[in-house]
């Protein structure tokens, strides 16, 4: 180690300060955004019922076109029941295209030998700091 190296106590000390702002700023943020999210729901739902009840799917202002759609999100409760509906139906596309990590890295420990075709990983040093005990 050079002379001049700050010890790593002392980095370690001032990581950990670091993180600790991070947080109190995050914290502030988010609740922060949390109150403005609130407001702006307040005001969609506005618009929302006052469209609803001219009965009207777009209105031009002179602050901007308000736009009313339906927007419909697809769940499962029961995704052994949903995989086996997939596989029966040929349907892949119904799923989205990401790989689970966790349970990728716990196959490629298990089953060594096998490796899926094109797939690709990337491994990067990280840094923890926990405190001392």
């Amino acid at each position: 180690m050079s002379e001049d190296a700050i010890p790593l106590d002392k980095l370690a000390k001032i990581y950990r300060k670091l993180r600790g702002k991070i947080s109190e700023l995050t914290q502030e943020y988010d609740t922060q955004v949390e109150v403005l999210k609130s407001q702006q729901d307040e005001i969609k739902n506005a618009m929302k019922d006052q469209m609803k009840a001219l009965g009207v799917t777009s209105v031009r202002t002179l602050e901007g076109t308000v736009v009313l759609s339906v927007k419909t999100r697809y769940s499962t409760q029961d995704w052994d029941e949903f995989k086996k509906f997939v596989l029966e139906h040929e349907a892949l596309e119904l799923l989205e295209k990401r790989i689970a990590q966790t349970n990728m890295a716990q196959f490629l420990e298990e089953n060594p030998g096998s490796m899926p075709p094109g797939l690709n990983s990337s491994s990067e040093y990280d840094i923890s700091v926990r405190k001392p005990t």
